[in-house]
């Protein structure tokens, strides 16, 4: 058997999705800012595309601009955002994706901005007194915390984080990329003033995404070399992939609470039946399913000999997980999340992820295995 739970890198695409793009590869194939009757059509396709996506966020289309991924989108929020509004303080946490990380961490370097890294729990929860605190003593300050850790699955309160930032005037942006699709998002109502999207983490194709920028935010282009995005990002658009994440989008909407008691029953039933079969199992991060994004188990085993060969062994089973992000290779030991909370880093942990797919049966087989591999040499 072959078992892939490593969703939150990516997910396979949806046979819909696929329908709906391949037109645009047999035979929609003018440039977008062509004025023919080939262009106009494509022109079209990506206008469509961005209604959907609006409606389905309550926002309006002029808020949504189209970008490669999750990556680009981060780094134009903030990029562009310090350098428009003229910021000096940032406001994050050390457990960022390093696409908000790393970023900070440049603009520093470059002595651009100056990071308050605000505090987390064990599990990975924002110290919410911290954060208001950083705000009541620096101004402007621009927040950029994640709405759910890509490798914990640990959530942000986000309604309440951005209203605090609302009452200190502070920008807000979240990195919505784990949660996109899978939760109903009413943006309006969660005040983030930047939000971020890859179309391959919820069954859209890899290479596009969006970000969206609030009507009362005003930032430059991040990408020069042409008028489209309305003049904010050059470059011929990826029309296909567009297209396939407005219809993966549109999937994830009319199908959504069906596939979360679905995803989340795979996962409690996970959890549960490591903790029987494996003694001292331990999980990172938060589990409780009002706190904790339900596609991502982060799971921290036993101590063990073979410790770095977990992910290889599972590997050779069949079994598809994460030691942490996709960009993590190898063991967790270079985690900056688990490093970043205080986690038992002599203990090997590995990251499951779910989507619509995954089956109990598939569940039991990775349950199995790993029990067979914890079985002997444990040393809890």
């Amino acid at each position: 058997m072959k078992v892939y739970l490593d969703n939150a890198a990516t997910t396979p695409l949806d046979k819909e999705v696929l329908s709906a793009m391949l037109p645009v590869f047999e035979m929609d194939f003018g440039n977008p800012s062509s004025i023919h009757s080939f262009g106009r059509k494509t022109r079209s396709a990506i206008e469509n595309s961005r209604k959907t996506i609006a409606k389905l966020l309550n926002v309006t289309p002029a808020e949504i601009f189209f970008t490669s991924g999750g990556t680009e989108a981060d780094n134009m929020a903030i990029v562009r955002s310090i350098e428009t509004y003229g910021i000096k303080h940032v406001v994050s946490s050390e457990i960022e994706h390093h696409a908000v990380e790393h970023t900070l961490k440049v603009l520093e370097s470059q002595g651009k901005i100056k990071v308050s890294w605000v505090k987390t729990d064990i599990k990975g929860n924002v110290d919410l007194i911290h954060l208001e605190e950083l705000l009541k003593t620096n101004s402007p300050t621009l927040v950029s915390l994640m709405h759910a850790n890509n490798e914990l699955g640990t959530l942000l309160p986000v309604a309440e984080v951005g209203a605090m930032c609302e009452k200190y005037g502070a920008i807000f942006h979240s990195d919505t990329v784990q949660t996109m699709g899978h939760y109903a998002m009413d943006l309006k109502a969660m005040k983030v003033h930047f939000a971020t999207c890859a179309a391959h983490k919820f069954h859209g194709p890899k290479g596009v995404g969006f970000l969206y920028i609030s009507n009362g935010i005003k930032i430059a282009p991040f990408i020069y070399g042409g008028a489209q995005e309305r003049n904010m990002r050059g470059g011929t658009e990826n029309v296909a992939g567009i297209v396939g994440m407005a219809k993966a989008l549109e999937l994830c909407y009319k199908d959504m609470e069906a596939h979360q008691n679905h995803i989340q029953s795979l996962k409690s039933y996970m959890k549960s039946s490591l903790e029987k079969n494996i003694p001292g199992m331990m999980f990172n991060g938060e589990t409780d399913p009002d706190h904790s994004l339900y596609t991502v188990l982060n799971c921290s085993f036993p101590h063990h000999p073979d410790a770095e060969m977990l992910l290889f062994n599972l590997d050779i089973s069949g079994i598809a997980a994460s030691g942490g992000s996709a960009c993590s290779s190898g063991s967790n030991q270079g985690s900056h999340v688990l490093k970043g909370i205080g986690a038992d880093m002599t203990r090997p942990s590995v990251r499951f992820s779910f989507s619509k797919y995954n089956t109990k049966e598939e569940i039991d087989f990775v349950v199995n295995k790993l029990t067979e591999l914890f079985k002997v040499k444990v040393n809890a």
